[in-house]
């Protein structure tokens, strides 16, 4: 018997994060924790709850269009180009905090919602709905990635 997609992509998903966050320590995040943060990022402790919507959204999205047409070529492309933008995602804190570096933080920011937006052109003729769950990535990355670099300003000798 064969799992749902709507249970084995966000299970593939969960277990992906998980795996990411075996690549940082106690003393990478030390390093991320004592940075300076801007006055106005006041909603730093809800984060983690923004990701998770926004993960959400980009699990349904994914579900939605493999199940137009299962185990399709073109789905499975598609599938895998939801893999790449979940794993440029969820790098951002592994190396960002690897490095010490919140440039490459900006870098990789940028790059998932670039390639958020290429995705969001792909599926759109497939589906309005799965485009639309994009959109909690689409404009919380750019937040996310303005905040790094943000941070930059206030910590030059870990730019």
């Amino acid at each position: 018997m064969s799992l749902p997609s709507w249970l084995w992509i966000p299970l593939g998903m969960i277990l992906i994060g998980v795996g990411c966050n075996r690549f940082l320590s106690a003393n990478n995040l030390r390093w991320f924790n004592r940075l300076q943060r801007p006055q106005w990022l006041t909603f730093e402790r809800l984060i983690p709850l923004i990701w998770t919507v926004v993960f959400i959204g980009v699990g349904w999205s994914a579900v939605l269009i493999w199940n137009q047409n299962p185990g399709s070529a073109n789905s499975w492309v598609l599938l895998g180009y939801y893999l790449v933008l979940e794993l440029v995602t969820l790098s951002y804190t592994p190396i960002m905090c690897r490095l010490e570096s919140l440039r490459a933080g900006t870098l990789i920011g940028a790059t998932g919602w670039l390639l958020a937006i290429l995705l969001a052109i792909a599926i759109q003729p497939r589906s309005t709905l799965a485009t639309l769950l994009l959109f909690p990535y689409l404009i919380w990355s750019p937040i996310g990635t303005y905040t790094t670099w943000a941070m930059i300003q206030l910590n030059p000798d870990d730019a």
